[in-house]
């Protein structure tokens, strides 16, 4: 394995960035590479646990000969996100300066081809140079993972629909609960600036049906632990054998995988119908029906007359809630998976 660290200059004298890159060379240049990163959001960090004990795995198999095709892992893709903090809290989802979520606004390429990005050293935002280097890093391989979590979640991910279920396999290696299928959101999220050159060649391409590329959920903020981590690199492993890109003999079962596949449209977002105290009377994972209560919003301490439920709009699945307990008026509250199409579904990503 090799370790390096790319700077990126800071918009300001004196300040710089280091990103670091970990490559495995594969011995066989036909095998399907792979590319994975953890927390483009600067304040998540169950992907980063999951490399942690990821890249161990990966040594080993090197000293035995068994990385087949190239990889490359970012154990933290962004180091401006991760060094924002305010008053003593990590704020990795927005750049400071921009106020865009570290997560949107990525290049839209329509090929291949990274030769016009930004370089690191390149007259714009420092963001936008690490957007930029990413996407250069990613884009030569087959298999992209960008490794996220939630608030407070299940296991889930998302999939452009052109992927499906061709993906099945990963779904099924991470122990997803859900699956959430997209196509052109419009918001250019770093999995749809990685998937549109891919999708542009078409099904007929023939390293079609080896591409995975997706946003992985790793449950939420709280789920760092070393058991969580170790699981879900054992996961990020044996899909990485079960497609070839390391050898060995995979425990990967894609027929097996019977998690809920929901289309983004069909996602309700939830959202706070007034600021306050949030009272949830569902948990994750519950499933439930059509005007089901999910939350009292305690508008009035000590007046229950002020108390405004929150009910389901269609029945469906609890994917995820906020962690908060107090929040504003239009703040995300839950995501619900329906099964029909959500009344207020729109373009663009689910959430800011």
């Amino acid at each position: 394995m090799q370790r390096t660290t790319r700077i990126i200059p800071g918009d300001t004298p004196g300040v710089s960035y280091g990103l670091e890159v970990l490559t495995f060379k594969g011995s066989d240049p036909k095998a399907p590479s792979a590319y994975l990163q953890a927390a483009l959001h600067g304040g998540e960090f169950p992907g980063v646990a999951a490399v942690h004990f990821l890249v161990p795995l990966l040594e080993a198999a090197e000293e035995s000969g068994l990385i087949a095709g190239d990889i490359t892992i970012v154990p933290m893709a962004n180091p401006i996100g991760s060094s924002q903090w305010l008053n003593g809290q990590p704020m990795g989802r927005f750049d400071f300066f921009s106020r865009v979520n570290f997560n949107r606004d990525h290049f839209a390429l329509l090929d291949f081809d990274a030769s016009n990005l930004p370089a690191l050293d390149a007259p714009v935002q420092a963001a936008v140079r690490l957007k930029a280097e990413l996407l250069r890093l990613a884009l030569p391989h087959e298999i992209i993972l960008d490794l996220h979590c939630d608030f407070e979640s299940e296991q889930y991910m998302y999939v452009p629909k052109a992927f499906w279920p061709g993906m099945r396999d990963l779904a099924a290696a991470l122990g997803c609960k859900a699956v959430l299928t997209w196509e052109g959101t419009a918001d250019f999220a770093f999995e749809e600036a990685a998937a549109t050159p891919a999708l542009a060649t078409g099904a007929d391409a023939p390293d079609y049906k080896r591409r995975a590329v997706t946003t992985v959920e790793f449950k939420g903020l709280a789920d760092v632990s070393t058991e969580k981590g170790r699981e879900d690199a054992k996961g990020l492993y044996d899909f990485l054998i079960h497609r070839g890109t390391v050898e060995g003999k995979s425990k990967v079962k894609p027929a097996a995988f019977d998690c809920m596949v929901t289309p983004l449209e069909n996602v309700e977002m939830i959202r706070m119908p007034a600021g306050g105290m949030v009272l949830y009377h569902v948990k994750v994972g519950d499933v439930v029906k059509r005007g089901a209560k999910l939350a009292t919003i305690v508008t009035k301490p000590g007046n229950v007359s002020g108390d405004v439920i929150v009910t389901a709009p269609q029945g469906g699945r609890i994917l995820t809630r906020r962690e908060f307990r107090f929040l504003r008026r239009g703040d995300d509250l839950i995501k619900l998976l329906g099964a029909k199409r959500s009344a207020k579904a729109k373009s663009g990503s689910l959430e800011s």
